[in-house]
């Protein structure tokens, strides 16, 4: 009888994956990126195993919203995430301030994944399709609708079978007499950060632009004319012209408007079947939400900016929208994500997904998207970046395919690993490394408990 290797032998040649009760959380690290064309910052969680976590926190946000984590989730198992979600999600909010958690949850869905060696869509149910459309978002950069319909016809030319464009005030406020404003109003919408002048007069520029964007749609006194409406009609009319009208195109960034003014716009472009009009107004507004989707038949979308799943009920419960639209980085990651989605089918909403980041974030929505029942379409930003799908190793490449991602069937997020090299060319400006020590958050600590 042949001898044995021995039981040393064959524990060497066993996965030490294979022992997810015993893997514990030991660091985490992040790379801030620009120009793909988000900023962003991808994350890794380190484990005591060897295997690490990827999530990224969501474009325009800091790193910090993550690093600040770090201490609640040092020396912990990865795979208890509910567990650890509840644990960080007091520390998120809407907008770009649920970038850290959601950044965090991600990361521990992939570290489950790699551990028990299966997809996160899996682990989710399992699939509802086999492939993720995606919709390609093209902004308005191009001063006609002649113009940006040639853009999106070369997308169309790529197999993208869903699109959407910008039309809003951002396309008219240059133009006299198509915008009502108070004297400086528009200032700050034209600010730029970036400008010559200094540090001082970039970081004026900044805080000026910030000031204006941060002024709620109902009180920004902005009005478009009928000359601006006349001219936002014919620009998507001449879209049509050239795409055609049987691909659905969705409609972003109306600007900073009045419920009013939204109800004007929605009606006027009604005949050019927008498959959603998006963040007319803040989404707080769950009354006005109501009166506008009332008041039209295009259907009303907004969710990007709305964190965990009982901030989207009320909107839902008044049937103020057609079209939910949550954001992975915001919403509070996967599970939460699936557990929007799922709430928006008993109320008969459809689920699309913003995304703007690198294909971390692609990913991860992906795998939501998979195993979602009630979802439509999956955003995405880069299509003119040619070093996107050069960020990370593993996926098919092009990760985007004739409109579709197909999700592989490999553990966690289904990325082997990011490289180094391309994100070390694409920095945000000021950044000198990536993976760099975060020491000094491993032993942040306050008493969190809001009750008595």
């Amino acid at each position: 009888m042949p001898k044995t290797g021995g039981a040393d032998e064959a524990l060497n040649r066993v996965n030490a994956n294979s022992k997810p009760s015993d893997l514990r959380i030991t660091d985490m690290r992040v790379a801030e990126i620009v120009g793909a064309p988000f900023t962003s910052a991808l994350l890794k969680i380190y484990t005591n195993q060897g295997i690490v976590g990827l999530g990224e926190v969501r474009d325009g946000a800091s790193a910090t919203y993550a690093l600040m984590l770090k201490s609640r989730l040092l020396g912990e198992n990865p795979c208890d995430i509910d567990r650890l979600f509840r644990r960080i999600k007091q520390f998120g909010g809407h907008g770009r301030q649920g970038g850290g958690v959601s950044a965090v949850e991600i990361a521990l869905w992939d570290l489950a994944g790699k551990a028990y060696g299966v997809p996160i869509y899996q682990m989710l149910g399992g699939k509802f399709r086999d492939h993720v459309r995606v919709y390609c978002d093209t902004d308005a950069e191009k001063p006609s609708g002649a113009e940006t319909g040639k853009r999106l016809k070369q997308r169309m030319n790529r197999g993208f079978t869903f699109l959407k464009m910008d039309l809003g005030l951002m396309q008219i406020a240059h133009v006299p007499g198509a915008v009502a404003a108070p004297a400086g109003a528009l200032e700050g919408f034209h600010a730029n950060p970036r400008g010559r002048g200094g540090a001082f007069e970039e970081r004026k520029a900044r805080n000026l632009a910030y000031d204006a964007q941060n002024v709620q749609h109902p009180f920004t006194g902005l009005h478009f004319t009928e000359k601006g409406i006349d001219l936002l009609e014919q620009y998507i009319h001449e879209v049509r012209e050239v795409i055609g009208y049987e691909i659905p195109l969705a409609i972003d960034h109306v600007g900073h408007i009045s419920l009013q003014d939204g109800i004007r716009l929605s009606r006027r472009i009604e005949k050019y079947v927008p498959a959603w009009l998006e963040d007319v107004i803040p989404w707080q507004y769950t009354e006005q939400y109501r009166q506008l989707q009332e008041a039209t038949t295009v259907p009303i979308c907004t969710g990007e900016d709305i964190y965990l799943k009982e901030a989207f009920e009320p909107l839902l419960r008044s049937g103020g929208l057609s079209v939910i639209h949550p954001d992975l980085l915001t919403s509070g990651g996967i599970l939460e994500t699936k557990k929007i989605g799922d709430m928006a089918q008993d109320h008969g909403v459809a689920m699309a997904i913003h995304m703007a980041e690198s294909p971390i974030a692609a990913m991860a929505a992906a795998h939501v998207a998979t195993a979602t029942e009630n979802f439509m379409a999956l955003e995405y930003h880069s299509a003119d970046v040619d070093w996107w799908d050069d960020i990370v190793t593993g996926l098919p490449k092009p990760l985007v395919k004739d409109g579709f991602i197909t999700v592989p069937d490999k553990p966690g997020l289904g990325i082997d690993d990011v490289v180094d090299e391309v994100i070390s060319r694409h920095l945000q400006p000021g950044v000198t490394g990536i993976w760099q020590p975060t020491d000094r958050w491993d032993d942040e600590y306050s008493w969190d408990r809001t009750w008595s």
